[in-house]
């Protein structure tokens, strides 16, 4: 039976899991931000500022999503969870090994792997940590968890570029890729604490990959709540994606600001993420996951709608600040409910299906939006990127309403039983 009554922050925080992975993301945090900025100063001083060699970072980290997300959801449905995301961060630790040997071979390109291998590995080890959580976390704690830990990340967007540029100017390349090694073996130490997971018994035949991948989608199609946070992931996508690149153009023409103003939107942005993830723990026993999840979506359509509109400089930075407050609730609000309303033999298959979604219609957005504000306007781009968005909103209104009994898919149904 599930526990309905509120749960204080502190109990959460006495979970022994939550304490380790809130841990093991630090580590990682630090490791993965002192890479980004790291490799990315130092591709830009070997290439003299190529566009080209920049852009091939982006596709380090990106491409492994699209190639490895569905495959890795699969595979960690069928590993158990901790020992994937130990192995996963031994394995990146091993990789630092054999790019700092490259390196001083003479191979400075060998730096672009550093991202490319974590990035790959990445598709693994972060269904298998959405599976620990539902294995940890009681059901009545889990909207606080994710709200924690999109805390965390929110945390690291003020003070990772700090740092990773302190390593990096301090340091050098080679010291901040051995700091990451060193990140994902302290990592991997403390998943390493984690009790062992218990092996239950197997009651399916063995199947191909492929066969687990195509029941994987037989399965969010027979889901409610899963087809429509797939809808939801998609329109999120599809307007933040929009909006990624314009910012300077709505600094420097909307608002006729300099460029470096823009470094204080970023700044007001984390803060207010930073901000929101704990407004959204604290409210989380109070709200239903789809209620906060919904409403703030709504708000951050309307939000980046007003951002477009407005000319003057100080509405778009409490535009900014009101949208960033409430991100961390819809990012909280879309793995609470895909936590709640999946079977734990599918849940790496559905969390490696779904975050492509995002991701993909983000990267095609992103690609399209300097084409639609030419053929329109700047203020059109960040107009239709809030419809995007409330449209989004409106596909995940019906899940406020929705019992979690009705909501789950029939298991023999994708399995083909």
């Amino acid at each position: 039976m599930t526990d309905d009554r509120p749960a204080p922050a502190s109990s959460l925080l006495r979970n022994r899991f939550v304490q380790t992975i809130v841990i093991s993301t630090l580590f990682l945090e630090i490791g993965i931000w002192v890479r980004n900025i790291a490799i990315l100063l130092y591709v830009k001083h070997m290439t003299n500022d190529d566009a080209f060699a920049v852009s091939l970072i982006s596709v380090a980290e990106f491409a492994p999503i699209f190639a490895f997300s569905f495959v890795g959801g699969a595979l960690a449905d069928r590993w158990r969870p901790k020992r994937t995301m130990v192995g996963s961060d031994l394995l990146s630790a091993a990789s630092i090994l054999a790019i700092l040997a490259a390196m001083a071979l003479g191979s400075w390109r060998a730096v672009f792997f550093a991202t490319l291998v974590s990035s790959i590995l990445s598709q693994f080890s972060q269904p298998a940590s959405m599976k620990l959580f539902k294995l940890y976390v009681p059901e009545r704690l889990l909207q606080k968890a994710m709200s924690l830990h999109q805390t965390m990340f929110a945390v690291f967007m003020i003070f990772g570029p700090v740092i990773g540029m302190f390593v990096y100017q301090r340091f050098g390349i080679e010291t901040s890729i051995g700091i990451m090694g060193i990140a994902f073996l302290l990592s991997a130490a403390t998943l390493s604490l984690l009790p062992r997971e218990r092996r239950e018994a197997e009651t399916q035949e063995r199947r191909s990959v492929r066969e687990d991948i195509r029941a994987g989608f037989a399965y969010i199609r027979s889901s409610p709540v899963l087809r429509k946070l797939g809808g939801g992931f998609f329109a999120v996508g599809f307007g933040l994606g929009l909006i990624q690149p314009m910012g300077i153009f709505l600094i420097t023409e909307r608002l006729g600001r300099p460029e470096e103003a823009l470094q204080w939107f970023s700044l007001v942005n984390g803060a207010a993420m930073v901000v929101g993830g704990v407004l959204a723990m604290a409210f989380a026993s109070k709200i239903a996951p789809a209620k906060l999840m919904t409403s703030s979506m709504a708000i951050v359509g309307l939000t980046i709608m007003g951002m477009g509109l407005t000319t003057n400089y100080t509405a778009a930075l409490a535009f900014q600040f009101a949208s960033g407050l409430v991100i961390p609730s819809v990012n909280a609000g879309i793995n609470t409910l895909m936590l709640q309303h999946t079977e734990d033999a599918f849940l790496g298959r559905v969390n490696g299906f779904l975050s492509p979604l995002f991701t993909g219609s983000m990267v095609v957005t992103m690609m399209l939006s300097s084409v639609v504000m030419t053929a329109l306007s700047l203020v059109s781009v960040y107009v239709l990127a809030g419809l995007f968005i409330l449209a989004g909103a409106v596909v995940l209104l019906p899940l406020i309403k929705l019992k979690a009994a009705a909501a789950k898919p029939e298991l023999e149904n994708a399995l083909g039983g």
